[in-house]
């Protein structure tokens, strides 16, 4: 799960607008809520494998503030995202811990990811060329790495959704392919649990 974000941060430090993309009428439709949470379905296609790998759990997105990714199947674990670092749990132990003073893409990640999550897609053009379409409230969008040095980890990502981003699937250069849907999004501050806002 850290890879996908970190290759998804990377991949989301640019400027602003597509020539094939209606950027302005997809963000008219898009609700941008200062916290929103909600269920996530992974599947993980590995190049080579048959099954791909599933997992679900609970997310939540605070803006200014961070991302809570917790997978409940088949594995609990817990990932965080804040201004300062990120950290992976598997219940109570510290899996990975990496602090924005080893490294300064922390402190961007969190913004960054809020953004994909959000569908800002403004913050794409520099690394990506993409193509999109908008039709009876609902859009969809194809991205394709236009940096080299980009394409040899992430070759696309595509983004589907209507009022919030609906899918996410990463295809990744060597074959992988990621795929995530969003399902019963809850906004505002009473979306967060009280042990979810205790992260924070």
């Amino acid at each position: 799960m850290k890879r996908l974000f970190v290759c998804l941060s990377l991949a989301l430090v640019a400027a602003s607008g597509f020539a094939a993309v209606p950027v302005a009428k997809i963000q008219a439709l898009l609700a941008k809520p200062d916290v929103m949470c909600g269920r996530f379905d992974q599947s993980k296609q590995l190049a080579g494998m048959k099954k791909p790998l599933l997992s679900s759990g609970r997310f939540c997105v605070a803006a200014g503030k961070g991302v809570l990714w917790r997978t409940l199947q088949p594995f609990p674990s817990t990932l965080r995202l804040t201004r300062d670092e990120i950290l992976q749990m598997h219940g109570d132990r510290v899996a990975v811990r990496v602090d924005a003073k080893q490294e300064p893409t922390v402190r961007v990640i969190n913004n960054m990811l809020f953004s994909l999550l959000a569908g800002d897609l403004a913050q794409l053009e520099n690394l990506f060329e993409g193509e999109g379409k908008v039709q009876d409230k609902q859009w969809s969008v194809a991205l394709k790495a236009r940096d080299a040095g980009l394409a040899r980890v992430i070759a696309g990502v595509s983004l589907e959704g209507g009022a919030f981003v609906k899918q996410i699937t990463l295809f990744e250069a060597n074959g992988d392919r990621t795929s995530i849907t969003f399902s019963a999004m809850q906004t505002g501050e009473t979306a967060l649990a009280p042990e979810e806002a205790a992260q924070f």
